[in-house]
């Protein structure tokens, strides 16, 4: 069964446009071990919404998880994961992180009670409501 998950990126870093553009990224650098935790969990198949943080937060798009959990190799220690992502498509309406902060079914989600955790679940019902709100 697919999970859902959150990635966040500062888009002068790495946009949603630059994974359109490249197809697919190495989503590497993550070194939060919350997050990477989270790393490790995710499947092939899994649905990902892409985040901007920054100045205008917010969910941008969509992308899907290709290469389950592999050594970072930017990580001499070998502590630390990243996986393989692929890009899906921009969503119609970014949904905002205001927006999301004022939706109550997603009171719950880890980018409201965890603001800075990069790499996040996301239930399928929140997905459903997220998806929802970039619709419009």
């Amino acid at each position: 069964m697919a999970q859902y998950w959150l990635v966040k990126s500062e888009p002068d870093t790495y946009s949603f446009d630059d994974l359109v553009r490249d197809g697919s990224t190495v989503w590497d650098g993550v070194r939060n071990p919350a997050a990477a935790k989270h790393l490790r969990t995710m499947a092939v198949g899994d649905e990902v919404f892409f985040y901007h943080s920054g100045a205008k937060p917010g969910v941008v798009g969509r992308a899907r998880v290709t290469r389950t959990a592999f050594p970072d190799p930017n990580d001499a220690s070998g502590r630390w994961v990243a996986v393989e992502l692929a890009a899906g498509k921009p969503v119609k309406a970014p949904v905002s992180l205001a927006d999301i902060k004022a939706e109550p079914a997603l009171a719950d989600l880890a980018i409201v009670r965890q603001g800075r955790l990069s790499v996040s679940p996301v239930t399928a019902a929140e997905w459903k409501t997220i998806t929802a709100m970039a619709q419009s």
